[in-house]
């Protein structure tokens, strides 16, 4: 399975402007840029959508554990807190925090808590980082 996404940036890093989008539409010559990034500027950024992916993934990720333990939930509620510092390297992404709430109706609390900690080292997007990056660059 492979998805698809992409980036125009134009300009320089200060003053130029950028845009991102997804194959599927949902995301659509939406715009980012320094101010987007780094102070509060409308717009996203690839941090926010990090934030996003990894919120949205660690939801799904539960959802699976909990029905592995014949759990159903009414709802889950993840919200995904990333840090970005600048390091001596450069800024880095050092830590996600996941807040999370799940409604579920007479859960057993071992049993969430287990299907939690699975999901959170299963969830793709927990693992992303640690993945081959491969790229193909050219001038065109």
């Amino acid at each position: 399975m492979q998805r698809k996404a992409g980036a125009v940036w134009k300009g320089g890093l200060k003053d130029g402007k950028g845009t991102v989008n997804t194959a599927s539409g949902v995301l659509t010559s939406t715009p980012y840029s320094f101010s987007t990034r780094f102070e509060e500027g409308k717009g996203t950024n690839p941090e926010e959508l990090i934030a996003a992916a990894h919120a949205g993934c660690f939801s799904m990720a539960l959802s699976a554990e909990l029905g592995k333990a014949n759990i159903k939930p009414e709802s889950i509620s993840t919200e995904a807190t990333l840090t970005m510092e600048k390091l001596e390297a450069g800024f880095t992404i050092t830590k996600v925090h996941l807040d999370v709430s799940a409604k579920i109706p007479n859960a057993d609390k071992a049993a969430f808590d287990k299907a939690a900690a699975d999901a959170k080292a299963g969830c793709p997007v927990s693992r992303v980082l640690k993945a081959e990056i491969t790229m193909n660059a050219k001038l065109i």
